[in-house]
């Protein structure tokens, strides 16, 4: 509980100083000028991804399988909620560097409410009360303010990114990331090396990695999975930067969502 009093006041001091930085930048581009994938890196990049898919095939769809096998859905779901609620601070941070305003209050409420009422997010307290939820990022934000895409990057077991997007989660990991607060705690090691931080990016790879279960048929299905999957993410980061009033989609919306969202 004092875990959770202590970044409510941080997160609200710095949502207020961020709000009025804000509050001066101004209408953003609707439509920045995001350009067609380039694929500079293919061949590195296919290698990269057939590690990846090596160690998954090894490592993260057994443990995922086992997971959603022997985990109950309500106890998912809320391990769901719980991840989902550790982001808003994020969004709430890129809401406010992007001008939206309105949308950076009801993501910001959502955050207070779900931490509290929601028992640290487990519960999604703020849904049932019409707060919906969003999706921000350090990457949209860039994207927003004109930045390129740059050439698209598969990364050793985070997968599919692009230059943009890879600068973007610097500040996501040393910024707005409330497992910072418990970096210093007795017993769990030092910063995001210790064993609670170890703890929680295992869970939350492998519910991601669960909730991604149902699209494998259609990834084997592709004849070349690696274009499939650099054309997906391409088309997902589209629909996020333009809230989803973007160009048509390449997969369906549930199909980015497991896949991409992280």
């Amino acid at each position: 509980m004092v875990f959770t009093l202590r970044y409510l006041a941080w997160a609200q001091s710095l949502f207020c100083a961020l709000l009025l930085c804000g509050c001066a930048i101004g209408e953003l581009s609707s439509r920045p000028n995001l350009g067609d994938i380039t694929d500079p890196l293919e061949k590195v990049n296919r290698a990269v991804f057939d590690f990846n898919q090596f160690i998954d095939r090894g490592l993260f769809r057994p443990a995922a399988v086992i997971y959603q096998k022997r985990t109950p859905e309500p106890l998912r779901l809320s391990v769901r909620h719980f991840f989902e609620n550790l982001s808003e601070p994020t969004t709430v941070l890129n809401d406010i560097l992007q001008g939206k305003g309105l949308q950076a209050i009801n993501d910001g409420t959502r955050f207070a409410v779900n931490t509290t009422l929601g028992v640290f997010g487990l519960l999604d307290v703020a849904t049932l009360l019409n707060l919906p939820r969003h999706q921000e990022d350090y990457g949209q934000t860039l994207a927003q303010w004109g930045v390129p895409t740059g050439p698209y990057l598969v990364l050793p077991i985070l997968g599919p990114s692009n230059a943009r997007d890879v600068l973007g989660k610097l500040p996501a990991l040393f910024l707005s990331n409330p497992l910072l607060l418990i970096s210093n705690e007795p017993y769990f090691g030092v910063g995001r090396y210790g064993l609670l931080h170890t703890g929680f990016r295992t869970l939350h790879a492998i519910d991601l990695r669960a909730r991604a279960l149902a699209i494998d048929p259609l990834v084997r299905m592709q004849v070349d999975p690696y274009t499939f999957l650099r054309e997906g993410y391409h088309q997902s980061r589209l629909d996020a930067i333009y809230d989803q009033q973007g160009p048509s989609s390449y997969v369906d919306t549930t199909t980015e969502e497991a896949l991409f969202n992280d």
